[in-house]
C-alpha cells in the first residue's frame, strides 16, 4: 500500500508520508572522518542485502527496522565520541542561533517537540501537521520530501549565521541528515527520552536537566 508513503534514498533511507512526527538528527561537515562513515555504509547496506532474503514480508520489515535503528545508534554513539573535533556547537552564540530558528518556525513549519544541541549535532524531534506550511513557496505539507526541504531551510539559515558569528566560510552543516518517523506515542516518548539523554550518554554531564542546549514541550526544565 503506496498511499502517503514516500522513499528518499541518498546516502540514508528516508520515509516521509505527509502528515507524521519526526526524529531528525543533522551534523557538523568533517564531524566524522569519511571512512568512519563509508565503513558504516557499507556496514549497513551488507546487513540490508542479507535482511532482503528474508521471505516472510513482516519479519523481514520488523528485522530491517530494527537494523535502521543498531546503524543509527552506532553512528550517533561515533559522534559522541568524536566531539572534540568539529565542535562549533559548543559555541554559545552558534547554539543560541540553531535555538531561536527552530523556535522560530515552530507552530508555523512544524511543531516542535523537543531537540538537544550536542557540539557537533543536533536531534529534533517534530510534528508536521495539516496546518503547518512548508517554508518554500508553493510547497504545502503534503509535498514531496517535506522534511528534507524544512532541514534544507533551516540548516542554510543557521550555516550563513553561524559562519558569521565564527568569522568563517564553507560549509558547516553535512549535506544529509537523518529522518525516522515515530510510529506512535510510545515510540515517541522513548525517542525524547533517548534525544535529552544524549548530553548523559555522551559523558557531558550527570543528568539531563544540567545540559542547557535541551528542550521538551511543556516540560519545567526548558531554558
Amino acid at each position: 500500500m503506496q498511499d502517503n508513503k514516500i522513499f528518499y534514498r541518498r546516502n540514508l533511507p528516508h520515509y516521509q508520508p505527509a502528515y507524521a512526527t519526526y526524529f531528525t538528527t543533522f551534523r557538523l561537515t568533517g564531524s566524522l572522518p569519511a571512512e568512519v562513515i563509508a565503513r558504516l555504509k557499507e556496514e549497513h547496506r551488507q546487513n540490508e542485502k542479507l535482511l532482503l532474503k528474508i521471505r516472510d514480508e513482516k519479519i523481514r520489515k520488523q528485522e530491517i527496522l530494527d537494523m535502521h535503528k543498531r546503524h543509527f545508534g552506532n553512528f550517533d554513539e561515533m559522534l559522541d565520541q568524536a566531539a572534540n573535533n568539529q565542535n562549533w556547537l559548543r559555541d554559545d552564540r552558534v547554539a543560541q542561533v540553531i535555538i531561536e530558528a527552530m523556535h522560530f518556525r515552530d507552530k508555523k513549519t512544524y511543531n516542535l517537540l523537543a531537540y538537544c544541541i550536542m557540539p557537533n549535532h543536533v536531534h529534533m524531534v517534530f510534528t508536521i501537521g495539516r496546518r503547518t506550511s512548508s517554508p518554500y513557496k508553493g510547497k504545502t505539507a503534503s509535498g514531496a520530501y517535506i522534511v528534507t526541504k524544512i532541514l534544507e531551510n533551516l540548516k542554510w539559515y543557521t550555516a550563513v549565521k553561524a559562519n558569521k558569528i565564527l568569522n568563517r566560510k564553507g560549509a558547516f552543516w553535512q549535506h544529509e541528515s537523518y529522518d525516522h518517523v515515530v510510529r506512535d506515542g510510545k515510540e515517541s516518548e522513548r525517542i525524547i527520552n533517548y534525544v535529552l539523554h544524549n548530553p548523559v550518554r555522551a559523558g557531558l554531564v550527570s543528568s539531563r536537566d544540567q545540559w542547557k542546549w535541551s528542550y521538551e514541550r511543556n516540560s519545567t526544565h526548558n531554558i
